[in-house]
């Protein structure tokens, strides 16, 4: 016999024999990815495992509810349960559809017609009041999200709204002020921004607010919320952020959006576990065959070394294959000849500070005097950043060099029409999220170019890493129905 109760809105009180507990330790246990080259685990102090089932005080998070019903399903165990664990409001999509034109949507000036899929996504995340919603890069995230807000505030609620970034602090804010333009209602009275420099003392309805600037704050200052919503919430893994939800233990309304997600099934629990089921909303082929999004152009560049080269560096680790990378003379220069003949707007995004020094200085010191040249980066000002986004969209021929860390997860910039990678990756996050920045339409702007740029440094048998992590992309290309092309160019 399984009991189950909830125990707040974070986790499950499961009453259950010991051995019975063993079994769900051992079934809700996963390894950490790099697990091998912790120290604690070296130390033979950990083994690599994080358990979601607390065996000690026997709780599980609330969203892994379907799993554990599912699981005594399989061991044909009786399950009991105490609470109402699965809501439903009971309130109809038609109800959803009318509010939401109540509340008169605009943006850059002109009425915005929410989608189908948007008004779904709407319904699942306040009739079920907590859910994963999982919407690519241009499928209305921001309007789902202040939609959602808008509902919660009416109901009398306060919300807290994180983002990974103070960028993105800055663009949801006004992302919210533009979409009230025409309905009267006052993103300045209602809502908040908190990040350095911002108080932290909550005074209105909604505080939109970086994780990182509150992860210290304690469970009570958490209690004068009723509902989270977490942007790019693909990041929980961070303990940054888990900290953060296991500290929201009254908050009943949680919901996560994301572009996109791993294959890593810890990851995927884990999230499921805090937010709720995930709802998928669309995907980028769908937009783009609806013409809502740019049509995507991917041109798969892989450089081939010379024989003498790659079997001088055949051995490398792969720190020191990135270090020759990101050093090479002639790697660099083709990466600068590249964005310098690309026609329109582009991205140049690198994942390390010195390869984006290098990449900046090559690129300003050959450009031609009137095309713009733009460096981001973790050390630029928030609004320096801000102002960069503005001005590249009334740019037609400019050039940012951004780091990924900084420009790959929700920055708006919709004039971008070329994607040039700079830095290898073979995270299926990190990529999508990469290409969707070229992916948003603007007027007069169809189609977007993405250059992945790989590196062919194989001596025989022996692959080298980012080559690897070259056909990892290839494979994300494949299952999100990407067409591309590749073409080896000798170095």
């Amino acid at each position: 016999m399984i009991t189950i109760e909830k125990l707040n809105e974070v986790h499950l009180l499961v009453r259950c024999d010991d051995s019975i507990a063993q079994e769900l330790s051992d079934h809700f246990k996963f390894r950490v990815e790099g697990y091998q080259f912790v120290p604690s685990y070296k130390a033979k102090i950990w083994d690599g495992y994080v358990r979601l089932f607390d065996l000690h005080r026997k709780t599980l998070y609330v969203g892994l509810y379907d799993f554990l019903l599912k699981f005594a399903e399989r061991h044909d165990y009786t399950v009991k349960t105490v609470d109402p664990i699965v809501v439903d409001n009971n309130i109809s999509m038609a109800e959803v559809h009318e509010y939401l034109k109540s509340l008169d949507l605009y943006g850059h000036g002109k009425p915005i017609v929410i989608r189908d899929y948007q008004i779904d996504a709407i319904h699942n995340a306040i009739n079920t009041n907590r859910a994963i919603l999982l919407a690519p890069t241009g499928s209305g995230k921001s309007a789902i999200l202040y939609s959602i807000s808008r509902w919660h505030i009416e109901q009398g609620r306060k919300l807290l709204i994180l983002t990974p970034t103070t960028l993105l602090v800055e663009q949801l804010y006004n992302d919210f002020a533009d979409y009230s333009s025409n309905n009267g209602w006052s993103v300045d009275d209602h809502c908040q921004k908190l990040y350095s420099g911002f108080t932290r003392d909550f005074s209105k309805h909604v505080m939109i607010s970086t994780w990182q600037s509150i992860h210290r704050q304690p469970k009570s200052w958490f209690e004068q919320f009723d509902v989270i919503l977490c942007d790019e919430c693909h990041l929980a893994q961070a303990k940054s952020l888990v900290s953060i939800l296991e500290k929201t233990v009254n908050m009943k309304y949680k919901v996560g959006t994301t572009g996109t997600l791993d294959n890593k099934k810890l990851n995927s629990l884990v999230l499921q576990g805090i937010f709720g089921p995930i709802h998928k909303v669309t995907t980028s082929k769908d937009l783009m065959d609806a013409g809502t999004l740019a049509k995507l152009n991917i041109i798969c560049i892989v450089l081939k070394y010379a024989d003498e080269i790659r079997k001088a560096n055949k051995d490398l680790k792969y720190q020191q294959e990135i270090d020759f990378l990101v050093s090479n003379t002639k790697r660099n220069q083709f990466i600068k000849n590249l964005a310098l003949n690309t026609k329109g707007n582009t991205l140049v995004l690198f994942q390390y500070i010195r390869h984006g020094t290098v990449l900046n200085d090559l690129i300003r010191n050959a450009a031609n005097e009137n095309r713009k040249i733009f460096f981001v980066h973790g050390g630029t000002e928030v609004e320096d950043r801000e102002a960069i986004r503005h001005i590249t969209e009334l740019e037609s021929d400019a050039i940012i060099i951004g780091s990924v860390g900084t420009l790959s997860t929700g920055a708006n910039i919709p004039s971008i029409e070329n994607v040039i990678f700079a830095s290898p990756s073979k995270s299926k996050i990190r990529n999508l999220q990469s290409v969707g920045r070229g992916l948003r339409k603007k007027d007069g702007k169809t189609e977007c170019k993405l250059y992945d740029i790989s590196d062919n440094l194989s001596w025989k048998n022996s692959k080298n890493y980012t080559l690897l992590h070259f056909a990892e992309r290839l494979k994300t290309y494949s299952e999100e129905n990407f067409d591309y092309r590749i073409c080896e160019v000798n170095l």
